[in-house]
């Protein structure tokens, strides 16, 4: 076993930790020397990290950092598609070097065939609030080696959001007025839906509604059956039909595609129907 201490931050140290000895759950790599996603470097459910051998402490977010990384999780996971899912602070083992989370992440659902693990995330998404640009674009690097497709960053100081260019090696600023759209994604994402929770929430909002969610739909159904009534009790009085309360209740028990016949019926009839 090796002690070492972690790198120091703020002034202050952590104490020495006694590296283990290697974990009876890592699996050999496959044929091509990849090791699998899930054969971890570190010690799971802790705050360890290791960048290209680097052990690093994960340390919690300030204000800035903490606030755009729940914005950017509340949006993705209402925008996810179906065979898809989100997964925050997911550990993936990114190289032989590097074992390390992003903030955010959306992967297939299920296990990968070929690999016998879960399926290596496709989007994956880091808030960058006091990372240096180096510590980050090394991480994208490592994923981008790694065969993730897409890497996002929200750049909290800056209140931008990049995407990395693997063929130009360096971070592309996304169009602010510009949305992401990606095959992960039931709904397109606003880029400014990433930056600010009002966008975030109408965006949400559509997301939902694109998957068809059932509360969304109920919510939709009760306002086209409140727009029939109101229609319908305009015709009535426009025609002069009376609406005593048997009449009025009967409409409230009524539901949306009950309500639009009835409304065809007394705009062509111009009576109750029988």
């Amino acid at each position: 076993m090796t002690a070492y201490y972690a790198p120091a931050h703020a002034g202050m140290g952590y104490p020495p930790f006694v590296e283990p000895d290697p974990p009876r759950y890592l699996r050999a790599p496959d044929s091509s020397g990849t090791p699998r996603v899930d054969d971890q470097l570190v010690r799971p459910e802790t705050r360890e990290e290791m960048v290209r051998g680097r052990r690093i402490h994960a340390a919690p977010a300030k204000v800035p950092h903490a606030e755009h990384h729940q914005i950017l999780g509340f949006v993705t996971g209402g925008c996810i598609a179906p065979d898809y899912v989100a997964a925050t602070d997911l550990l993936t083992r990114v190289g032989p070097r590097s074992d390390f989370a992003t903030d955010t992440c959306i992967r297939r659902k299920g296990i990968d065939p070929t690999t016998g693990a879960r399926y290596l995330e496709e989007l994956a998404f880091e808030v960058v609030s006091e990372q240096s640009l180096r510590d980050i674009t090394e991480r994208a690097e490592d994923l981008s080696g790694r065969g993730v497709r897409r890497i996002v960053a929200i750049f909290v100081k800056r209140g931008e959001v990049r995407e990395w260019s693997s063929e130009r090696n360096d971070w592309q600023v996304l169009d602010p007025s510009g949305v992401l759209e990606d095959p992960t994604l039931a709904e397109p994402i606003p880029i400014r839906a990433l930056l600010d929770q009002a966008e975030a929430d109408q965006t949400v909002v559509r997301g939902l509604q694109a998957k068809g969610n059932p509360a969304i739909r109920a919510i939709e159904e009760r306002v086209r059956a409140d727009a029939s009534r109101t229609t319908i009790e305009m015709l009535c009085d426009s025609f002069g039909i009376r609406l005593g309360s048997d009449r009025r209740t009967h409409l409230q028990r009524l539901d949306a595609g009950q309500l639009q016949s009835l409304l065809e019926q007394v705009l062509s009839e111009r009576c109750w129907p029988a």
